[in-house]
């Protein structure tokens, strides 16, 4: 899944995406309204994280515009405006949910989840490759009982290659899901990610292969050993 947060406060923004990365989502992060526009113009977000105060122009302003032309993608409104009333607007306005900073990091990916679980992603079934699993929703990566574990990165590139087992995963297409918003993920980049990531399963009986299909991509398949 692939969240945007719109956030004015460098210091927040690395703060916020600290946190959502490490628990296995994929983050863009923008500090203006334009730019904001821009992304979701561009590229499908499961969730927007939106501060409301900022440099080019209000939240609430965006939220109407994402409502107006029937946008459904879920928005979790965080603001230091903490009246009633100011809730009651951004509500209203087509927000999905409000969190008043100062907030707790484990309320936030709380409050992530939930809004997540209306998306078609986060009912899907475990995925199941030889031996291996891994659970979209909560992003646990298990083999015969064994959990593996994995950086956030890995256990994306990892989701991708499983929801297309059997089948060529072209890299650019890696490339493009895993790269953040204008910040791209470079081809010598991906080869590294994928390096790690069978050095990390080599030691469990997964009875899977991830191969490299030269000039094309990657293709993960069944060894059954």
């Amino acid at each position: 899944m692939r969240l945007l947060l719109v956030e004015d406060s460098a210091r927040l923004r690395d703060l916020v995406g600290e946190t959502v990365r490490g628990a296995g989502w994929r983050l863009d992060a923008v500090g203006r309204l334009t730019d904001a526009e821009e992304a979701l113009a561009s590229l499908h977000y499961d969730l927007v994280l939106l501060d409301l105060g900022l440099p080019d122009g209000d939240g609430t302003d965006l939220l109407r515009r994402l409502r107006r032309r029937r946008d459904p993608t879920p928005v979790l409104v965080l603001t230091a405006r903490a009246t009633i009333d100011e809730r009651i607007t951004g509500l209203d306005s087509g927000a999905d949910d409000y969190l008043t900073k100062p907030f707790n990091n484990g309320e936030l990916l709380a409050r992530i989840r939930a809004l997540l679980r209306r998306a078609p992603l986060a009912v899907d079934p475990v995925l199941e490759a030889g031996a291996l699993r891994f659970d979209p929703a909560t992003h646990e990566i298990g083999c015969r009982g064994e959990t593996i574990c994995l950086a956030p990165r890995e256990r994306a590139a990892l989701e991708i290659l499983m929801r297309n087992a059997g089948r060529v995963t072209f890299k650019r297409g890696l490339e493009e899901k895993l790269s953040e918003y204008d910040a791209e993920v470079s081809a010598n980049a991906i080869e590294v990610l994928l390096s790690r990531l069978r050095r990390k399963l080599a030691p469990h009986p997964t009875q899977v292969a991830i191969e490299t299909v030269r000039g094309v991509g990657y293709l993960l398949r069944e060894t059954g050993a």
